[in-house]
């Protein structure tokens, strides 16, 4: 996939005209791997305001303690580097951290990173966009609410083996107007949970390529996710995932994610 990313625009065109004579093969037949096992880079967003909202509500009620959105969110993208030595693809299952109680999904769209830079302009960032995914950032939510206290991180709260879903495609941005309005929607064990709309960002990823890069290079390969749409977690609904469930993320015209829980211990 690396390979491809490098190639640009002549590795794409070569590979849709291999597509005219490669066999089919039924997906059923395969094993899914992350299309980037291991990104150059893995970031993650906060962009959606309603989820923000929802989660602060039940934040507030566990633990006590206050949570309102800071002036500073409405300006900039806020973002964090998580582990991108724990990305699984899809099909594969997550293993429940031995020191969690209460795990929860996120449903997220990310953009991988084609072409590499710093200093991005808003009005080049899109054409720096290679496609988009789904991602599945896996939370220790009891583990995140602790360390959250302290004025840094999500650390525990999200590193741990097999806690970044990717997959199971990239669609390629020529397939995805900029800004992005692709529907996603959220089920467990068949249940529909929530979802919404990429087009309710706050901060589009033309603005979040060119608030990264400011100073900093981007390189392909990289890549960066939304943050959770409004009501893409349990944590939003009062739901907790249970030990085997089954977990489907949809965003439009990408297909479904599909992963179960599993505790080890």
């Amino acid at each position: 996939m690396m390979t491809l990313i490098a190639s640009g625009a002549l590795g794409l065109e070569t590979a849709r005209a291999a597509l005219d004579t490669a066999p089919r093969i039924e997906e059923t037949e395969v094993t899914f791997l992350a299309p980037l096992p291991r990104p150059e880079q893995l970031r993650d967003c906060l962009v959606f305001e309603e989820h923000l909202i929802n989660a602060f509500a039940r934040a507030r009620e566990m633990t006590g303690r206050d949570f309102a959105i800071p002036p500073v969110w409405y300006d900039q993208p806020i973002y964090y580097k998580s582990n991108r030595f724990s990305v699984i693809g899809h099909g594969e299952d997550v293993r429940w951290p031995a020191y969690s109680n209460h795990m929860d999904l996120e449903l997220e769209l990310a953009i991988v990173i084609g072409k590499g830079g710093s200093d991005i302009s808003l009005e080049d960032a899109p054409d720096h966009i290679f496609g988009y995914t789904i991602f599945n950032d896996m939370t220790a939510r009891d583990a995140q609410m602790l360390e959250m206290a302290g004025q840094l991180g999500p650390a525990k709260g999200k590193d741990f083996d097999t806690g970044n879903i990717l997959g199971p495609y990239i669609l390629t941005a020529d397939e995805v107007p900029h800004p992005a309005t692709l529907e996603m929607c959220v089920s467990v064990n068949g249940q529909h949970w929530g979802g919404g709309n990429a087009r309710d960002m706050r901060h589009d990823f033309a603005k979040i390529i060119a608030h990264i890069s400011a100073s900093e290079t981007l390189h392909l390969g990289e890549v960066i996710g939304s943050g959770t749409v409004g009501t893409g977690c349990g944590l939003e609904l009062g739901r907790q995932l249970a030990d085997g469930d089954l977990m489907e993320l949809t965003i439009e015209h990408i297909g479904t994610l599909s992963n179960r829980i599993i505790k080890t211990r």
